[in-house]
Parts: structure tokens; sequence; C-alpha cells
């Protein structure tokens, strides 16, 4: 992936050029889901980012993160033609299609969060290059930030999994592939055994934990690649008594996370920064539409978050809010 603005965001886009104000711009933020604490504050981010420039940012998603679920929720948008639209597609291929359709009406198309085809817009190659920019988290370096915190809690050594939605989302492949790589280039006495899918059900995540569990007693980590695996990895671990025994490292800090932060159940969390996604996203796309460039690819931060920093002010604006 391209390398990153930031420097917030150089100076977010100097207000997204402010030279060129349009208080008659639309934008509709279409999230992965809508009831998703990550999601909620990165709609917050975006409202803020509409509140400075005095424009109306819409949010309209489905509730299930789920291509099937999302693509008519995007058509419906695109027939209501706003100017432009960000999105955090559901599906690196699924989602092409319906999104060119998007491009096609003229519509200015910004990925957040997750993105389509490789991530490589503007490019001239590969079927899914249209979208603007993408703004995101760098998810390859979170997952290897899991994968220290993890491999430091287990002393270097023992067997460790990752607990994942489904292959073809971007974001929580991205996740899997940089715990994996660092595990493998740094950490030669872990194992990692093979992933676990769960669909975004947090209920067949702690089964599969117990399923693993059935198999390798010895079990010493389990990464959670999103929310629903985390939860349903922690959830499986309390079952199974083993809080002790089992390092979960969690990726995204809503409230329920920084609970089981607190009561012991999760070790760590990968916190993103979602409500500046949402505001780099409104300034890009507001840029974009009165006449000024942006990068194709612009990066926010992460912050971990265990034990020792969970009651810090300072760290608690990280944590997702619903």
């Amino acid at each position: 992936m391209r390398k990153i603005m930031t420097a917030v965001a150089a100076a977010t886009f100097a207000l997204a050029g402010a030279a060129k104000a349009q208080d008659d711009v639309s934008i509709t933020l279409v999230p992965g889901l809508t009831t998703d604490a990550f999601y909620i504050t990165m709609n917050r981010g975006a409202q803020a980012a509409a509140e400075a420039l005095g424009i109306t940012v819409d949010f309209q998603g489905a509730e299930e993160f789920d291509p099937v679920l999302q693509t008519p929720v995007l058509d419906a948008v695109i027939a209501r033609g706003p100017d432009a639209i960000l999105i955090a597609p559901t599906d690196t291929t699924q989602m092409i299609e319906p999104l060119r359709r998007a491009h096609e009406a003229g519509i200015t198309i910004v990925t957040v969060d997750t993105f389509i085809d490789d991530g490589m817009y503007q490019d001239g190659a590969g079927d899914g290059d249209f979208p603007m920019t993408y703004i995101a988290s760098d998810n390859v370096g979170g997952g290897r930030m899991a994968a220290r915190f993890m491999a430091e809690e287990m002393g270097g050594s023992g067997k460790v999994y990752v607990s994942n939605v489904r292959p073809g989302i971007s974001t929580t492949d991205q996740r899997e592939e940089g715990f994996k790589a660092e595990m493998a280039a740094n950490y030669p006495d872990i194992e990692v055994l093979e992933t676990q899918y769960n669909e975004n059900d947090a209920s067949l995540a702690a089964s599969q934990f117990q399923a693993v569990l059935a198999r390798h007693p010895d079990i010493g980590g389990v990464f959670g690649a999103n929310l629903f695996s985390a939860l349903g990895a922690g959830n499986g671990v309390e079952g199974a008594d083993m809080a002790d025994q089992v390092t979960v490292i969690a990726f995204d800090a809503p409230g329920s996370i920084v609970n089981n932060i607190e009561s012991g159940l999760v070790d760590a969390a990968i916190a993103q920064h979602p409500a500046e996604i949402g505001y780099f996203g409104v300034m890009a796309a507001y840029a974009l539409l009165t006449g000024n460039s942006v990068p194709v690819s612009i990066g926010t931060g992460f912050t971990v978050i265990n034990a020792d920093n969970v009651n810090d002010p300072d760290i608690a604006k990280f944590i997702y809010s619903e």
C-alpha cells in the first residue's frame, strides 16, 4: 500500500480547499454496518467535519456487515445522487461493481476503513482503481503490534490462533497478515494454528475456542481480528476458566472490550481512531469536490490499550462510543 499523508493530514487539506467553499455539497457515509460502535464513532468524526465545513453528511447503512445487504443500501444512495460517497466496502471484490455504478454516475468515491480490489487507487491497474483515496488505520502494522504484545505476554513460546470473520475483507485480512508475518519473522517458538472464521458471530467464535482447546489443551493465545471475533474468543476463554492461561488480544476498542481488559479477560486491545477516519474522509471528499487534490492513501493511527493505561484519561478518548 502506498504510504500516506499524516501531519494531521497536511493541516486537514488546508481545511479542505477552503478557497472554493460550497455549502451545497452533499456527501453520504455508508458504513460497514450501522450498529457497531466503531462506525458510530466514525460518523461522529464525519459530522464534526461537516459542521466545520457548513455542509450536511448523511449516514446510511445496513445493520449487518454483508455485501448482499450493503449493495441495495448503496444503490439507494446512488439513486439520490450525492456529490460524494464515503464507504467502508464489506468485500474487496463483491463491492467493485456496485461502486462502479456510483462512479459511472459521476459520484466521487472515497473508501474508509476498508477498500476494494487491492486498495491501490488511481494507478490505471485493476478493476477497482477508480476511488479517489483510501483512509484507514495501518492494519498490517496493527496486526504486527498485536503479535508483539502477545509474544511478550507468552514469554516468546506457545500456540496461538487468529479468530477472524471471513476471507475477503481487506482490514481483517491485513490484520491477520501482519500478525502472522510478525510471528514468523521474530518469534520462531510460537506456533500459529489454523485461522478460525466466525462470520461475525461472537457465539460461533466462542465455540470455536472450545474446539481449538479440545485439540490443543496447551493453547496460549488468541488474536481477535475484529470486535465480534475478540468478544467471542474472550467469552470462550472465560467459559473454559482459562483467563490466566490464555492471552487474548483484541482489535478495536468499544466499551465492552475495555470492560474485559479491566476484568483481566482481555489482555490488550489495538484501538483504531475511527473519528479521525470519518473526519479526514469528509475533508478529503470536500477537497476533491472543490477542485483540490488529495493523496491516494491517508493513514490514521492506533493506540494499544491494556491494564496499565485503560484508566488514563488521555487513552479514554480512543475508546469507541455508541
